[in-house]
């Protein structure tokens, strides 16, 4: 069953959107600054805990239950030879995420955070996006709807993750339709393509412009005609967060471009997500600063898969021990300033 009925549903779903606990930032900065450090001497951590408290809507944040979900995808755009890997690769690499063998498998099990992963008809590539629309507004919400019912109620933190061949193209495409500039200026090397490759890319984001461009003034039509099935999943997943009280951690460029409607959509859509790392594919430093967000990470990191994420976690659960164990003043018997 779709959870939204039209993009109009949709649309409304993400216009509601809760504010955060304010109260619970105000004690949770209170404890902050009681702690045996000078005040703000954390820097990032400090705020890592507020934000934590903010969106778990409680002062002391827990993170018992830290869930990464990796949604699958087939493009059609494929077909104008824009990836370094064959488009069978998608299916191939679901399996192996089952069988435990992936980077992510790894990095989701040091960060103490349980895996799942989505495949959205990977056998049934979405339509090329430079001939016709990639998604049927049907399409594209029974994908959203899938992502937002994939999150569960009562996870304390929560990392997005993609895989699908071709996806950067279709990622640089929805990021230069809300954002403006040419394919050019949007994609980078993927999967490790040549100039050519690189030259093929840009022109199919181009040419996906001018083919939608009644449509690419509305971001979820935007994101329907460009995007893929994964990605409209992630939108989804970030929106029932949002409606969960789930603070979000985002990976690289895929994953921040299948968002950036939430935000063109309204200006507080992201505010509980924060950035885990900046990724080495180029365009993804450019799409974060036009997003307000500054990444915790940059370990020139390309793969995907929500493997940048999953590192974030373990700086999280570090800014999080520091808060619940560190001693106040008082307790330590150490003077204060």
């Amino acid at each position: 069953m779709t959870r939204f009925a039209s993009i109009e549903d949709l649309r409304a779903a993400c216009l509601t959107l809760p504010r955060g606990d304010e109260a619970a930032i105000a004690e949770a900065q209170r404890r902050q600054d009681s702690l045996t450090k000078p005040q703000g001497s954390l820097g990032r951590l400090e705020e890592i805990v507020a934000w934590l408290a903010r969106w778990q809507g409680r002062a002391r944040p827990k993170l018992d239950n830290v869930a990464v979900i990796v949604f699958a995808g087939s493009h059609g755009v494929t077909a104008q030879s824009v990836s370094a890997f064959p488009a069978e690769v998608t299916v191939q690499m679901v399996a192996n995420f089952q069988a435990g063998g992936a980077a992510i498998n790894q990095l989701a099990r040091a960060a103490g955070a349980s895996l799942d992963v989505i495949a959205l008809e990977v056998e049934r590539p979405t339509a090329d996006f430079t001939q016709t629309a990639a998604m049927t507004d049907a399409e594209f919400l029974a994908a959203v709807s899938t992502g937002y019912d994939a999150v569960k109620k009562g996870t304390d933190l929560i990392c997005f993750g993609e895989m699908g061949i071709g996806n950067t193209t279709t990622a640089g495409a929805i990021a230069a339709a809300l954002y403006g500039e040419p394919g050019a200026k949007w994609v980078g090397r993927g999967t490790g393509v040549d100039d050519a490759g690189l030259a093929r890319k840009a022109a199919a984001v181009d040419a996906g412009l001018v083919r939608h461009g009644a449509d690419l003034a509305d971001p979820l039509k935007a994101a329907a005609a460009l995007g893929g099935r994964e990605l409209a999943a992630i939108l989804g997943a970030t929106l029932a967060a949002r409606h969960h009280g789930i603070p979000v951690l985002l990976d690289g460029f895929v994953v921040t471009a299948a968002v950036a409607p939430l935000t063109k959509l309204n200006p507080s859509g992201l505010a509980h997500v924060l950035a885990a790392h900046v990724s080495a594919e180029t365009p993804h430093r450019r799409l974060l600063d036009l997003l307000g967000l500054s990444p915790l990470l940059d370990l020139d990191m390309r793969l995907g898969e929500g493997s940048g994420a999953c590192l974030a976690v373990n700086i999280v659960r570090s800014a999080l021990e520091c808060y619940v164990h560190m001693a106040s003043f008082a307790e330590a018997g150490v003077s204060e300033k």
